[in-house]
């Protein structure tokens, strides 16, 4: 089995590759993606090394004079037909010597310098050359990593309270996700945006997989007003509809923090890797204080604008496993909900006993690789390691069976959304290759 997953995943990653990156997937997906590009990098480290590197760095190319990595950086190769929303949608101003309408101007998760880091060891292992190549990368990726987390923990703290605010779902990497379902319907809906602007995505997948268009007219809605104010940030709780926190995406940046700890520290530099565990404590603490629900015991998402918590019980709440100064109390309470009918193993991406669990509708039911295998990072980081073993043997067999899916039915395993798919592919290699576990484990 593991040679012959090994040997399609390898298939799907030649297949997507692009010249000087990789796209997530052909037909659905043509351009870019921002988090897709870091989970890939992870995969991709151990069969093409120079190719993780560049991916990487042709996202961060695009990076933004404030720090922001876009979500999407545009092939000019392909048609603006090709895909919607596209590069005239946005519209984005030339920025730092880069053409107009290069990018979008939103964000999504960062999880580029758990990449990083991910990809300097495991490249380092091909030898002296790729290891000097390994540095080399590093030393021209920190600065801009480390300009990312600025720009997450100033410019977007809009709630004044120490984490990054989103201010569309497509931030968040979980799009349609029921945490955001109370926030959104704050949000106007014009359908009358979808005869303006029609969804591709319909033409190329089914639509019972897909965000409804209810769901899709405030998406556009939401790029519209963010665009109206240049992107910017100043002042945009008073005139832009959707400010959320989110527990996955908070996670991730004190993630990433940690990560830099590790990189600053191969570069030399001391002073810096203490200031980014410093930083990830913050966070970490942040999270807790504004995040943790006591009456439910879970995480969830923060409307920043009411300053009410989301009822929904989604696997973002589970994220802040990944943190190792997460309190014991709450390491157990995430651990008794994971083991839970709630929940179980492969985690879904939403509460199993909700009344709208829905098994094939993208973020509200399936099982996704991507936030699997950040679980199990947790699950490794706390001294979890045969429900990490078992999360690992699960998603092995997931994908061998049904194939290198964007996602899978919670309950059949089969394949859903997009096929051949990069980061399925990129994090089966890893899930294959490495059982050990994160340098800043509580468990050693």
């Amino acid at each position: 089995m593991s040679a012959e997953l090994w040997n399609s995943a390898v298939r799907v990653l030649d297949t997507n590759w692009a010249g000087d990156h990789m796209v997530p997937s052909r037909r659905l997906y043509p351009h870019q993606w921002s988090w897709d590009a870091a989970f890939i990098a992870i995969g991709l480290a151990y069969v093409n090394p120079t190719r993780a590197w560049r991916d990487l760095r042709s996202l961060f190319e695009a990076q933004w004079p404030d720090g922001r990595v876009p979500h999407i950086v545009f092939d000019p190769a392909t048609a603006e037909a090709d895909y919607f929303p596209g590069p005239a949608f946005w519209n984005v101003p030339a920025y730092a010597g880069r053409a107009a309408r290069g990018s979008t101007g939103i964000v999504q998760p960062p999880m580029h310098a758990i990449a990083a880091w991910e990809v300097y060891r495991h490249a380092a292992a091909h030898g002296a050359n790729c290891a000097q190549e390994a540095r080399t990368e590093l030393e021209w990726l920190y600065p801009r990593l480390v300009a990312q987390q600025r720009y997450l923990t100033t410019d977007r703290n809009l709630g004044r309270g120490g984490l990054a605010g989103i201010v569309h779902p497509w931030e968040s990497g979980l799009d349609n996700s029921p945490a955001w379902d109370e926030a959104m319907a704050n949000v106007p809906a014009d359908l009358a945006l979808l005869s303006q602007y029609r969804r591709r995505d319909l033409d190329v997948s089914h639509a019972a997989h897909r965000p409804t268009d209810l769901d899709y007219s405030r998406y556009v809605g939401l790029v519209l007003s963010y665009r109206a104010g240049g992107y910017a940030d100043d002042g945009l709780l008073d005139r832009h509809a959707l400010a959320v926190e989110c527990p996955a995406f908070n996670s991730i940046l004190a993630s990433a923090e940690l990560a830099l700890a590790q990189i600053a520290g191969v570069l030399g530099l001391a002073a810096e890797s203490a200031t980014h565990r410093d930083r990830a404590g913050q966070i970490t603490t942040a999270i807790v204080k504004r995040l943790w629900n006591p009456a439910t015991g879970r995480f969830h998402a923060l409307d920043v604008k009411t300053g009410k918590l989301t009822p929904a019980n989604c696997v973002s709440g589970l994220l802040p496993l990944m943190l190792p100064d997460l309190p014991a109390e709450l390491v157990e309470a995430i651990m008794a909900e994971m083991r839970s009918e709630r929940f179980g193993l492969p985690v879904p991406s939403y509460d199993r006993t909700a009344a709208d669990f829905d098994t094939m509708r993208y973020w509200r039911g399936p099982v996704w690789i991507n936030v699997n295998w950040l679980i199990r990072r947790g699950l490794l980081v706390h001294g979890f390691r045969d429900e990490a073993e078992d999360l690992r043997a699960a998603m092995v067999r997931l994908v061998h069976r049904n194939g290198h899916f964007e996602y899978f039915h919670p309950t059949t395993g089969e394949g859903l959304g997009a096929p051949t798919f990069s980061w399925t592919a990129a994090l089966s290699l890893d899930l294959l290759a490495d059982r050990s576990v994160p340098a800043y484990s509580k468990a050693g």
